[in-house]
């Protein structure tokens, strides 16, 4: 009797200590709960969403919300591929560098050597302008004739810059973002690497970085998964709409992904794994051109923010708003993906997420 209790007492202080020791369960789910909740609350109106923090190179936060289809219903999961606009100018920068890794092209190759015929100006137009927004290249969306309504493709971008007289202004001057010059890129890709710009980055960028489901995407060559539409919102509801005129344009903007795919990218991009050190370094040097809002490397803006350097990206198109940050130094990254267009800038969400997740200790 007195060994059956003996070992009765063992076991409930056993199970006693054990339990002392557990994490509450019932309000760790609460606290994930709060942190859900107040991510989604930093968020504008959204019928979709998905939200990734990696912090030290692990993810701390990675939360869906909403539908990606207002017709089918289907919700969003961290596999969900959002179109993502001009974050896509980033993987195009990234192309056009690991053919410079091959010495198949030079930051100070000129345009009029890829494109006979091209204006006298683009002879003083080099492919470091064309990748800092420093080029002068007028905006290709200004110059399309009134009431087109087929969707204009890179080399629908470059016949009509073959038809400009001058640049808007001297080549190195001035900085301003340019779509038109990353289409131009991409046909660059495709003429260096000779194959399809969707195949090359394909191959040489999401296949290393195991992002299987990402795609650039061309009707009726391929096709994206788990696809978010876009939407906007009319007479208080909800519908489909995200796709416009320019929508088909690849160099700047035309890849589909989701956080878990991006969260592949911003890992080999810590890593550095694709580029030699000297590109990557390249890649983040800013341009000395304009003021502090105006800073940009190749395919991304470089500030601080809370003391931390900065590289980041928005995406913004019809029906889909984005933002991609990273801070290097502390091996971070807040990535916001919304699928239908919204009032005011995306970056400020995304620094409230940052707030809330990464810098909470500093808002205190």
């Amino acid at each position: 009797m007195r060994i059956r209790f003996a070992i009765s007492l063992c076991c409930y202080l056993i199970f006693a200590l054990v339990f002392a020791v557990m994490p509450n369960s019932t309000h760790a789910q609460s606290n994930n709960d709060e942190l859900r909740n107040r991510v989604e609350a930093a968020l504008p109106e959204h019928i979709g969403a998905a939200v990734l923090v990696i912090d030290d190179g692990e993810v701390v936060f990675r939360e869906t919300y909403g539908i990606a289809d207002v017709e089918t219903q289907t919700p969003v999961t961290p596999q969900t591929n959002f179109r993502i606009a001009s974050v896509t100018k980033q993987f195009t920068a990234t192309a056009i560098m690991l053919l410079v890794d091959q010495n198949k092209l030079s930051l100070d190759d000129t345009l009029d050597q890829f494109f006979p015929g091209f204006p006298d100006y683009g002879k003083h137009i080099t492919i470091r302008n064309v990748l800092n927004h420093t080029s002068g290249l007028p905006d290709y969306e200004d110059l399309l004739p009134e009431g087109t309504t087929l969707q204009v493709h890179d080399r629908d971008v470059l016949k009509i810059i073959l038809d400009t007289d001058k640049p808007v202004f001297a080549p190195g001057s001035q900085y301003s973002y340019s779509n038109t010059g990353y289409a131009l890129l991409a046909l660059i890709v495709e003429q260096v690497a000779e194959q399809p710009f969707q195949d090359y980055v394909k191959q040489r960028i999401f296949k290393p970085c195991h992002m299987d489901r990402s795609v650039v995407f061309v009707r009726g060559l391929n096709e994206v998964a788990d696809l978010a539409f876009g939407h906007s919102k009319e007479d208080g509801k909800w519908i489909r709409n995200d796709q416009s005129v320019t929508s088909a344009v690849l160099g700047d903007g035309g890849v589909y992904s989701s956080i878990d795919d991006l969260t592949r990218w911003v890992r080999a991009l810590q890593a550095e794994r694709l580029l030699t050190e000297k590109s990557y370094k390249a890649m983040y040097t800013p341009n000395v051109i304009g003021d502090e809002n105006t800073i940009y490397g190749f395919g991304w803006r470089i500030d601080t923010y809370k003391s931390q350097t900065r590289y980041h990206h928005t995406g913004s198109t019809r029906g889909f708003r984005l933002c991609l940050q990273r801070f290097p130094n502390r091996n971070a990254a807040v990535i916001v993906l919304i699928n239908n267009s919204i009032e005011g800038p995306i970056t400020p969400v995304a620094e409230r997420v940052s707030d809330i997740v990464l810098f909470s200790d500093q808002n205190q």
